[in-house]
């Protein structure tokens, strides 16, 4: 799958030559004394000792049953389970530019920032993208000896200029908030992203920033694996009632009574999670929840989050969810502070399509945020459709997607941590 212009990653699909009937291959054949999985044949009784190729995921599952049925083939699929211990960033051509995401208004960052923008576009002659209001800070603007590097600089404007098709990869400077922000340039396909932790949480930042310019280097040369976090494709449909109106012989506008409708559509590229909640209101949120068109239930309560693997581990995970692995494909859906001791967090395929409404005898309007960000009202009418987007963000890893992530839990979230239990001895066993 492409993540910008000149990148792609290479991904071997997981096959078991034996569960596909085939012969096993001899870099697949070790030896070992301890328990062994024998494999017969049968035109010999030899066994053979098998081991697994890496992955978290099965061998593809067979779609012919029997000598006359099979699944049908669906050529509109959301996306193909790949084996996480393959993927890996390679170029097409070598990168030529780069877009630094700094922080805003964090003045710890200031020296990194420099640091990192001279050694590219000094030592590695890289363009250097900067979004403009990172410049107009003070001590960036008004720094003499930083002036010759900021002539070099390529700026942009949010929502105002498109640089999709002009960035080969992504440089983040701060928290997890600074990788939200990057998917949200982006609502097509996205560069790799690396992201340097220095921030507070850092549970998507994987790297340290004292080692940048060999991690930058490998980054370069195409030597690192990647992660690819799934975002959510969302559509808000806002239905806009108005009062027709009518001039009399004076010009004097009158109301009728009557009302029009006009449907008004926005589109957004998720990467942690969508919020419905009840907003300023004192009662309950009433949402209606639909899965492929069928209504699967009515939430009632502050809310409900509707997230992807990565944002297990944000809001949700805060809510009583459980945390999933960035690999996995799936959709997460978890109430927030239900009035029912039995509405409990539930996971979804990832190809399924969800919708939800406010309920016809809500009580008061629902408000919707994406990521944090472009918190609006949702009103009798309107829709929020989600589904998994086919544009994931390449995040790089430090040592890979497994590691990675166990290493979060255990450093961010503190994850089962707990005080190790005494040895009994056989004197303690008597008592």
């Amino acid at each position: 799958m492409e993540g910008g212009k000149d990148v792609r990653v290479e991904s071997a699909p997981y096959s078991c030559s034996t569960c596909d009937g085939g012969e096993v291959p001899a870099r697949n054949l070790t030896r070992r004394n301890r328990k062994v999985r024998s494999l017969s044949t049968s035109s010999a009784s030899t066994s053979f000792e098998y081991r697994r190729t890496q992955s978290l995921h099965g061998p593809s599952p067979v779609t012919t049953f029997g000598p006359k049925a099979c699944m049908l083939q669906n050529p509109h699929a959301v996306m193909h389970i790949q084996d996480p211990a393959s993927q890996r960033l390679t170029w097409n051509k070598p990168p030529k530019s780069v877009l630094v995401i700094k922080k805003i208004r964090d003045a710890s960052l200031l020296q990194p920032f420099k640091e990192l923008c001279r050694f590219l576009t000094e030592v590695k002659s890289m363009i250097v993208y900067v979004e403009k209001k990172v410049l107009e800070d003070p001590a960036i603007s008004g720094d003499e000896n930083f002036a010759a590097v900021t002539k070099k600089f390529c700026t942009f404007r949010e929502d105002l200029d498109d640089i999709s098709n002009r960035v080969d990869f992504i440089i983040c400077l701060g928290g997890d908030g600074t990788l939200l922000y990057a998917s949200s340039l982006f609502q097509e396909s996205v560069p790799p992203v690396m992201s340097f932790h220095l921030g507070s949480l850092g549970f998507l930042t994987p790297f340290k920033f004292e080692n940048y310019q060999s991690q930058v280097n490998q980054i370069i040369e195409g030597n690192a694996a990647i992660v690819l976090r799934s975002r959510l494709k969302v559509r808000v449909l806002k239905e806009n009632w108005e009062k027709k109106a009518r001039v009399d012989e004076k010009g004097i506008i009158l109301t009728n009574g009557d009302i029009e409708s006009s449907r008004k559509a926005m589109q957004y590229q998720v990467l942690n999670e969508v919020v419905v909640d009840r907003g300023p209101s004192s009662y309950l949120s009433n949402v209606d929840l639909f899965l492929d068109g069928h209504l699967i239930t009515t939430v009632q309560g502050d809310g409900v989050i509707v997230s992807t693997p990565t944002g297990s581990t944000a809001y949700a995970v805060a809510a009583g969810a459980s945390m999933i692995h960035p690999n996995v494909p799936a959709i997460m859906i978890t109430p927030i502070c239900p009035h029912s001791l039995s509405f409990r967090p539930i996971v979804v395929p990832a190809g399924v399509e969800l919708k939800i409404m406010l309920s016809c005898d809500a009580r008061n309007t629902a408000w919707v945020s994406f990521d944090g960000r472009k918190r609006q009202e949702i009103c009798h009418g309107d829709s929020i459709t989600i589904t998994t987007s086919c544009f994931p963000v390449p995040s790089i890893c430090f040592r890979d997607p497994v590691n990675d992530w166990f290493e979060s839990l255990a450093q961010c979230l503190h994850w089962n941590v707990r005080k190790k239990q005494n040895y009994l001895s056989s004197e303690d066993e008597e008592f």
